[in-house]
């Protein structure tokens, strides 16, 4: 997969991207991370990649020329080198909201292009021109979307084949089937006076499975009540949950 993010603080990526689990991935040739510096692309001889606000309002407003010119740049190369087109993502406040299943749909993308949003936004008519897909990571607003780039880049590239070692551990997290991950523990068995659930100690894998789902819908239906909607569910485990949405306290 091939992964390119177009920003004006190229730096920021440096320890996110070159070190963990996409640095290995990089090394392995499992992904390709090219970090554009939209600069390069500014306007006049001070490189201008903002301006002000038609119609009034405070802050500065992304310059469309810079961005859809790093973008068709990038796509210009692509096509050189193969028939394949890449996705474009604009990291906005205004996006559908990023989960697992965004992840997972980018992850079947053989090529994306993530621009970073900054300032008070960017002109609109870029999202007309070049970009395929708005993208939140939250109902937040943050000083850049570098960081939020980092967080789509980082979940999305795990999911490729190959990039983390058991494939069992991804169908296991919090968000791969709608539900909050189990609790998990090590060793020691007792620390603090506090002991390892004993089922996990037993040695019964059907046993301890059904712990686990139990546990993660309990966790949910505490933590994430919002989540229960979507999970798959049988009766009897819709009825736990219910139950414990209704019922106030203490996490599973």
């Amino acid at each position: 997969m091939k992964i390119h993010v177009i920003t004006l603080f190229p730096e920021m990526f440096r320890g996110p991207f070159d070190k963990s689990i996409i640095g290995r991935a990089s090394d392995r040739g499992l992904v390709e991370v090219n970090i554009v510096d939209l600069r390069g692309f500014g306007i006049g001889r001070h490189k201008l990649t903002d301006d002000i606000v038609y119609g009034g309002g405070a802050g500065m407003l992304m310059k469309p020329e810079p961005i859809v010119s790093a973008v068709e740049s990038i796509i210009l190369d692509s096509e050189r080198e193969s028939a394949r087109s890449a996705w474009v993502v604009l990291t906005s406040a205004r996006g559908r909201l990023f989960n697992q299943r965004v992840a997972a749909e980018l992850c079947n993308h053989s090529e994306l292009i993530v621009i970073c949003g900054r300032y008070e936004g960017v002109d609109e008519r870029v999202s007309q021109l070049v970009v395929d897909d708005e993208i939140s990571v939250g109902d937040y607003v943050l000083t850049g979307g570098e960081i939020a780039a980092i967080s789509i880049v980082d979940a999305t590239v795990r999911l490729l084949p190959g990039v983390v070692g058991s494939t069992q551990s991804l169908e296991d997290e919090s968000h791969s089937r709608e539900l909050l991950e189990h609790p998990q523990y090590t060793r020691p068995a007792v620390y603090r006076e506090m002991e390892v659930p004993k089922v996990l100690l037993s040695g019964h894998h059907a046993e301890i499975a059904r712990w686990r789902r139990e546990q993660s819908i309990l966790t949910t239906a505490h933590r994430r009540p919002d989540l229960l909607a979507m999970a798959h569910l049988n009766d009897t485990e819709r009825a736990i949950a219910e139950e414990a949405v209704e019922s106030p306290g203490e996490d599973a």
